[in-house]
């Protein structure tokens, strides 16, 4: 499973590069699955209050695993480390594994700049493969797309 990590800073193009390269990577052949780090503060976007797992989770249940339609829902309610979440997240065996975030933490890594301050900010991170403009996105990402195909190729 090749991993890769997209980080920058908020509103840098993290997720609108990863939901284009999944589906490209689909096109591709390839199987995907994406891990991201929710640093907005807060719990990520729940279930209505109303739902079985909610009251499940209100009612003191560390977990809850909905299946159905082959769907798998999981909710816990337990820190997890980087290592198990992303055992997790590899759990169906994706050719590729895309993190959203996670800037800290030991892998391979694009990075995402909005402009210079932001370059000057993430000059100390490891792993760090490439690094592209967020204006790139959003006017000619072929040449991302490029990069992606030449990091794909000892999969292939």
């Amino acid at each position: 499973m090749k991993t890769l990590h997209v980080v920058g800073y908020k509103n840098s193009g993290k997720t609108t590069l990863i939901t284009h390269w999944i589906t490209l990577l689909q096109e591709w052949g390839f199987e995907v699955a994406v891990l991201k780090h929710h640093g907005h503060g807060g719990l990520p976007e729940l279930p209505p209050a109303h739902t079985d797992t909610m009251q499940f989770l209100a009612a003191g249940a560390v977990s809850t695993v909905v299946a159905g339609g082959g769907m798998i829902q999981l909710m816990q309610q337990k820190e997890r480390s980087f290592q198990e979440l992303k055992a997790l997240a590899a759990s169906n065996r994706p050719d590729v594994l895309l993190i959203e975030g996670y800037k800290q933490e030991i892998g391979e890594k694009i990075v995402l700049i909005r402009n210079e301050e932001d370059r000057e900010q993430l000059q100390t991170l490891r792993g760090v493969l490439h690094v592209a403009r967020t204006e790139t996105l959003f006017s000619d990402n072929t040449a991302l797309d490029d990069w992606l195909w030449r990091w794909m190729e000892e999969v292939i």
